[in-house]
């Protein structure tokens, strides 16, 4: 498995692309034609630590997601991410997240 050193040294990579990412995205999207805002609530993890989770994932040769996340991240990796959030949860923002790809 991966150290915490590597495991926080993936997740500082993929922060700094989520803020430059989003920036980016923020600068070239067109405000909604009504005027409304739309609400944007916290989701409890942060992008950053739901790529390094999947990063982690792929990276040690797990087959399944839904055990790599309940039994390894849950278990053994929670001091290292604020909120974990439950399995069908974690997979809705994943999608979420993943959206424009």
């Amino acid at each position: 498995m991966l150290s915490d050193g590597k495991i926080t040294e993936i997740f500082c990579m993929a922060d700094d692309f989520c803020k430059f990412f989003n920036a980016t995205v923020k600068k070239h999207t067109l405000e909604p034609a009504d005027g409304k805002r739309h609400r944007n609530k916290p989701n409890g993890m942060s992008d950053a630590e739901i790529i390094t989770i999947l990063i982690m994932f792929h990276s040690c040769g797990h087959r399944c997601l839904k055990h790599f996340y309940k039994n390894y991240i849950c278990e053994h990796c929670s001091y290292l991410f604020s909120k974990l959030l439950s399995y069908n949860r974690f997979v809705e923002l994943e999608k979420e997240m993943f959206g424009w790809i």
